[in-house]
């Protein structure tokens, strides 16, 4: 399945049923499209049959939907739907994406009383290149915003960043945050070496907690490597000497130029062991 054919008909699982996406309806009045009232995970399968690392996707669905008092489906019936949804489309690798919004409610801000939409969908995962040049942007993340480390359907700054990262001959954008330090990508944390040392922005910078993310300072503690998690300011970051991204798409992936600037090493031995282990890890372990 081309994951850009327009005439494919998708089967997605909407509040308990399977359905084709040409007969999929939520209401105009949905929270979630008025005030983007609502929250996601993208998940990928490698062999078309069940999601990798399904629990911890569910455990951010969960932290998310909580400020916003989105009810979330129990891990069973969540765990079949996605199933469900990869046997019918048939796609390997799919791209997998499970999102709750708040319902039908007013024309504003305020909640409605409506139950929530549950949407699982899929498509092909396309098909990432080795490494990526990145551009830094000129919007900021608040990290003491109200939606700092939740998955929010919010994602206004991203598709514009993004648009102008594709615009400039790159395929990610680097934000910082309101204190001037690094914060994380569109859709992608950041790793970076400066000095001899690993650095990753904390979670106090306002980056996503990403599962990738966990993964990776999960192998670096396994394997002897070790990451800092300390801000570092966004205008230094064309001198560090290497960097990589890590997102569920994107597993590990290196990074070629910041704002055109070729990096020393694009990939460095302590790159490539973790991009290894990561590799056996999707391997040997569905849910780790």
């Amino acid at each position: 399945m081309n994951p850009g054919d327009q005439s494919a008909h998708n089967k997605l699982w909407l509040n308990g049923s399977i359905v084709a996406e040409e007969e999929a309806r939520i209401s105009p009045f949905d929270h979630g499209l008025l005030t983007g009232d609502g929250v996601f995970e993208t998940l990928i399968s490698y062999d078309g049959i069940k999601p990798f690392a399904f629990s911890r996707h569910l455990e951010r669905l969960i932290k998310s939907a909580q400020p916003f008092g989105l009810n979330v489906p129990r891990s069973e019936l969540l765990s079949d739907a996605c199933e469900a949804v990869l046997a019918l489309n048939n796609a390997v690798p799919a791209r997998l994406r499970i999102t709750i919004t708040a319902g039908r409610a007013p024309l504003g801000s305020e909640k409605g009383s409506d139950s929530e939409n549950v949407i699982v969908a899929s498509s092909q995962a396309s098909e990432q290149p080795p490494h990526s040049k990145v551009i830094t942007v000129p919007y900021v993340r608040n990290e003491r915003g109200a939606l700092v480390g939740l998955k929010t359907t919010s994602y206004g700054e991203n598709v514009v960043a993004l648009a102008l990262a594709h615009s400039k001959g790159a395929r990610e954008a680097i934000f910082g945050n309101v204190s001037g330090n690094l914060c994380e990508g569109s859709g992608s944390n950041i790793f970076i070496v400066s000095n001899g040392q690993l650095i990753t922005p904390p979670l106090s910078s306002g980056c996503l907690p990403g599962v990738t993310r966990a993964l990776a300072l999960e192998i670096c503690n396994r394997i002897g490597i070790t990451v800092n998690q300390i801000n570092f300011p966004i205008t230094d970051l064309t001198s560090v000497d290497s960097a990589f991204l890590t997102s569920t798409l994107r597993q590990i992936q290196s990074i070629e130029s910041i704002d055109g600037v070729p990096l020393n090493v694009m990939e460095s031995n302590d790159f490539l062991k973790i991009k290894n282990e990561f590799n056996r890890l999707v391997q040997s372990e569905i849910d780790p």
